[in-house]
């Protein structure tokens, strides 16, 4: 896949790019961006382009496709907005551990609806004591006949409160064990009694929005556990390197849409009678973050052509995962410098940049675990935290 297209691939994204241009004008990012509004109607284009059935196969409704697929839509879309890019690779990352791990009635249920865009997806993992720690998530579920009852917290959860969305809920269904063999995932609508959604105030990436989750003693049928009890473990492991491959290549998107934007004021933006990009300072600058941006691309395809493959991409998907977020986190703060006080206004897309970047060292797996990935799959073994009184 390395830079090239097939012809479908090539179709598909200059459709999308003709789409995007009438909707995610400007004024229309700025808004939804200032008022964390969701973006329903880039979502609405996203269907009729039949975006939401990408990766999904014909047999359940979608158009088919892999991962390499998904990756280039990522890009693409989040060249516009990482932020309202989120609103769609969401929903696809989700709807293929669905595909993966869901038994077959749950799939015909869902992924035609997923498809056509009836319904959208989100994962719930992390909670105020379990982030890097997935193995400390506290949310319960207790069997009581046919039904679960779950109840617990859930935060950081990405466009849980959209509308029609249907949560792909981590919970202890044994407490008896360790979260490796007593865990297991619900699919629950957002709308279910005793479930409760609250938008968060964050910094960036705030039209997709981020939520904190509370259960109540919401009750559901036992249908709704994902695949098997307790295998929670094994699906959450399954869907982490293609989260992390859909994602790399959205930083990639975002970080190279930064390099356009700041190369477009070096070559206008003159000081001293010439174009600030003339002067070695700026032209060196941006010549780094052009290298740098196509160095994060080369590693998100790489990984991504690992997972079309079938082969396991833990080392590809951690390192892609890991440069492509500094990266764009660097870009950002680099196109900022370029633009100067133009880049700190708040009505130009420089500064949104800078505030949706700073998430994703942070966000699906920090750049401190990917780097202990990497250094585990290189033989060194991390030693366990000393603790501060020893």
């Amino acid at each position: 896949m390395y830079l090239e297209q097939s012809e479908e691939q090539r179709m598909l994204h200059e459709s999308l790019d003709k789409a995007m241009k009438k909707i995610l004008t400007p004024e229309y990012l700025r808004r939804i961006d200032k008022d964390g509004v969701y973006p329903y109607e880039a979502y609405d284009a996203w269907v009729e382009l039949g975006l939401t059935g990408c990766g999904i196969p014909m047999s359940y409704g979608g158009l088919g496709g892999d991962i390499e697929d998904l990756v280039l839509i990522s890009e693409a879309l989040a060249a516009w907005s990482y932020d309202v890019s989120t609103a769609l690779t969401v929903p696809l990352f989700t709807g293929m551990t669905l595909l993966r791990c869901g038994r077959e009635e749950q799939k015909l249920a869902l992924l035609p609806q997923l498809a056509s865009g009836k319904i959208r997806m989100s994962v719930c993992i992390s909670e105020p004591d379990a982030g890097s720690d997935v193995s400390a998530i506290k949310t319960k579920a207790v069997k009581d006949g046919d039904t679960w009852i779950l109840n617990g917290q859930k935060i950081w959860v990405t466009a849980a409160g959209a509308r029609d969305t249907v949560l792909q809920i981590y919970a202890k269904t044994d407490p008896s064990v360790s979260a490796k063999n007593g865990l297991s995932v619900f699919l629950i609508p957002n709308t279910t009694p005793g479930i409760e959604c609250r938008k968060l105030e964050m910094l960036g990436r705030r039209a997709a929005g981020s939520y904190e989750i509370f259960m109540q003693d919401v009750r559901v049928h036992e249908s709704a556990v994902l695949g098997q009890v307790n295998c929670g473990w094994e699906y959450l492991l399954s869907g982490l390197q293609v989260e992390r491959a859909i994602t790399s290549a959205g930083y990639v998107g975002a970080a190279q849409k930064v390099v356009d934007l700041a190369a477009e004021y070096a070559k206008t933006r003159k000081q001293f009678g010439q174009p600030v990009g003339e002067f070695q300072a700026i032209a060196h600058m941006l010549a780094d973050m052009q290298t740098d941006v196509d160095a994060a691309r080369l590693l998100a395809y790489r990984a991504a052509r690992h997972l079309s493959r079938g082969q396991s991409a833990l080392r590809e998907v951690s390192m892609a995962k890991l440069f492509g977020s500094e990266t764009y986190i660097k870009i950002a703060n680099q196109g900022m410098q370029i633009l100067g006080a133009y880049g700190y206004s708040l009505e130009t897309e420089m500064q949104r940049h800078f505030r949706d970047a700073r998430s994703t060292t942070i966000g699906a797996g920090s750049s401190q675990m990917q780097r202990n990935a990497i250094a585990s799959l290189m033989g060194l073994a991390s030693r366990p935290a000393r603790r501060a009184d020893s």
